[in-house]
């Protein structure tokens, strides 16, 4: 399975930390699945101790644990190795952990209940960006914020909820995230999205925009967003608080 192995040639390295033993056996499954080998994890003592007995490539940390909580932990485990990519498990409703998690130096998080697939992809994406993984394995998956995109199955998900799109929303939508926090015209959306001389003057490009709004934004912090005679750009909901 290509992705599987670090530049060394060792398995990937995956430190799975929660006091629910349903969940992370569970995530022990979909990680060994996926190709990784998984390091289990009840409390954040032992995080702390089994992350420096093996080393992990990327961290899978429940924001609310016994003892030390999961922004201890978290900044504990960035003490000791600045760049190790970590993934938070928050509460549905539990937004200040995020935040304060986020702040910690966390490099991303998912809300429970949430899709293990949605966990797999997301690491994909950590160890992409921090160079672990092979790049070719995960170049058909976009993660920003919350909002996960995957090419080959053409399915969207936003905090952990399946969106359903259109195939020309998709392409819109997969553009927007291949340049996050970019301002796109409308002239480079058309040649790009329909490959053709459509008018940039008419509403095309408004309405498919206006239509992702109500798919991707509805009911939860705006990602897209309009820049006035300039064009259109995505970033983090995080971002735009």
């Amino acid at each position: 399975m290509p992705g599987t192995f670090d530049s060394h040639g060792g398995p990937i390295r995956v430190l799975i930390v929660d006091d629910e033993p349903g969940l992370v056996e569970t995530l022990t499954v979909a990680v060994s699945e996926a190709g990784w080998r998984a390091y289990p994890a009840a409390d954040g003592e032992s995080a702390l101790r089994i992350a420096r007995g093996c080393a992990p490539h990327v961290v899978i940390l429940d924001g609310m644990l016994p003892g030390l909580d999961g922004v201890q932990v978290l900044r504990r485990l960035r003490y000791e190795n600045p760049r190790l990519p970590v993934l938070m498990l928050t509460a549905r409703d539990a937004l200040e952990h995020r935040i304060e998690g986020l702040s910690a130096g966390a490099d991303d998080y998912v809300t429970k209940p949430f899709s293990l697939e949605e966990v797999v992809l997301r690491l994909r994406g950590l160890l992409r960006r921090a160079g672990v993984e092979d790049a070719k394995a995960d170049e058909s998956v976009l993660a920003l914020g919350d909002l996960v995109l995957a090419e080959k199955t053409r399915q969207a998900h936003r905090d952990g909820s399946p969106i359903e799109l259109t195939a020309k929303e998709f392409d819109l939508l997969w553009l927007l995230m291949s340049h996050p926090r970019q301002v796109l015209s409308k002239t480079q959306i058309l040649d790009h999205v329909w490959s053709s001389s459509f008018d940039a003057s008419g509403n095309l490009v408004e309405a498919y925009i206006s239509n992702l709004r109500k798919k991707i934004d509805k009911g939860r912090t705006p990602m897209i967003r309009t820049l006035r005679r300039m064009g259109y750009t995505i970033r983090p909901a995080e971002e735009s608080r």
